[in-house]
């Protein structure tokens, strides 16, 4: 395989324009279609539309991306392994929803780096089928996701429940109708909740799919929105977020999945040793006004 043409195609499809991608890749624009159309003619199929305005996705492009950008990672982390510098045993690979990283995903990466030293870390955000297929494959080793993640070889357990708090820059009461309401897609669990407990999604003049963006958001503009707690605490903390009392309160499962193989290289790898650590020593519940 010529990783050289995959990269150069995922480049393309990130940039939209092959004079970017070019730019990007610090070569010129006919190297860039030469390793164009070589991966195209070791596949037999037209990737791309390639046309002035840029290049957009064929349907054989867009069902070769994800396993051109599987390829690529398995090569990186290749790389990364074979190239380990001496003072360390191994590479561990960890993913994480990109929701679950400020709330628990860091704590948790920071964890596993300062108690295991002798390793070489690396974190990856990603969407739930990303993290289900570099799983499978072998790419990461261990995984936080809001769902679980099932496939042979892997074990993954429900380790805590998040709890999900309606907050705003003001000190307020809870009032049914919501008007400078923001909603965030918190994850399955969060939805079937908010519809059966607190269906004003739809008085909602802004949606977002990130706590980190509606965070921002409440912080600049003002309003409020449901976040995670360890996403909030540091906020919640010096008085620059508060909890709306009154408000019904949620929450969703955390699970960490990890592949059998990894748990036996990593015996590390437990799931009570996270949620002790990561959890609760973390995320300072206890330093926060819960009513």
């Amino acid at each position: 395989m010529n990783f050289s043409a995959l990269r150069t195609f995922l480049v393309i499809v990130e940039t939209g324009n092959l004079n970017k991608a070019a730019a990007r890749l610090n070569v010129t624009q006919s190297t860039v279609t030469a390793r164009l159309d070589a991966l195209e003619l070791s596949l037999g199929q037209k990737l791309l539309v390639r046309a002035r305005k840029g290049a957009s996705l064929t349907r054989a492009g867009f069902i070769f991306r994800p396993y051109a950008e599987t390829l690529m990672r398995g090569w990186e982390q290749s790389q990364n392994a074979v190239g380990l510098s001496k003072g360390y045993s191994g590479l561990f690979s960890f993913a994480c929803e990109y929701d679950l990283w400020e709330s628990v995903g860091r704590a948790y990466f920071d964890w596993a780096r300062e108690t295991n030293p002798d390793l070489a870390h690396e974190a990856w955000p990603g969407s739930p089928d990303d993290i289900a297929t570099w799983l499978a494959n072998g790419l990461t080793d261990a995984a936080l996701t809001l769902e679980p993640v099932v496939g042979q070889g892997l074990i993954s357990t429900v380790t805590a429940q998040e709890r999900l708090l309606l907050v705003s820059p003001k000190p307020q009461d809870f009032d049914t109708e919501m008007g400078d309401y923001i909603y965030v897609d918190l994850g399955p669990e969060f939805r079937r909740q908010h519809t059966n407990k607190a269906p004003f999604e739809e008085r909602a003049a802004v949606t977002y799919a990130s706590s980190a963006w509606a965070l921002d958001h409440l912080l600049r503009e003002g309003g409020k929105a449901y976040l995670p707690l360890g996403a909030v605490t540091p906020k919640l903390s010096d008085g620059t977020l508060h909890i709306v009392t009154g408000a019904p309160e949620f929450s969703r499962g955390i699970h960490f999945t990890v592949r059998e193989q990894s748990k036996t290289q990593f015996p590390w790898l437990d799931t009570s040793a996270f949620l002790l650590t990561s959890l609760a020593s973390r995320v300072p519940q206890s330093t926060v006004p819960i009513p």
